[in-house]
């Protein structure tokens, strides 16, 4: 019982610490602020679709156990229609990182899961 209590707390202490230690720099960003080579970038692979968010990330790129370089990417969410929403990841210098689909419906339906015999 105890250490179920002192998890809980933990995850509590956690949950709200984590912002406080949070970059300012990061998170959702307005369209303004975001480099031209970026937009173009984002706007060329939207196809047509609307910008519903966009956001700033800082990542440590990491190569044999060190720290190689740090690196920002913007990931933008796009929504064409309702039933079709992805994500557009760039970085900085506007070069594509990745496009990848939303996933809707419940994630547990999307995993293979294991049958207990």
């Amino acid at each position: 019982m105890k250490i179920k209590v002192l998890a809980f707390l933990l995850l509590i202490t956690l949950a709200f610490s984590t912002s406080s230690y949070a970059d300012p720099k990061e998170g959702k960003v307005e369209w303004s602020q975001v480099p031209a080579k970026v937009q173009q970038t984002i706007n060329k692979h939207a196809q047509g679709g609307q910008i519903v968010k966009i956001k700033k990330e800082k990542l440590n790129i990491i190569k044999d156990k060190e720290k190689v370089k740090k690196t920002v990417i913007y990931i933008a969410k796009i929504k064409k229609s309702n039933t079709n929403k992805f994500w557009i990841s760039v970085d900085k210098s506007g070069q594509l990182i990745d496009i990848e689909k939303e996933q809707s419906g419940k994630i547990l339906e999307d995993m293979d899961l294991e049958s207990n015999d």
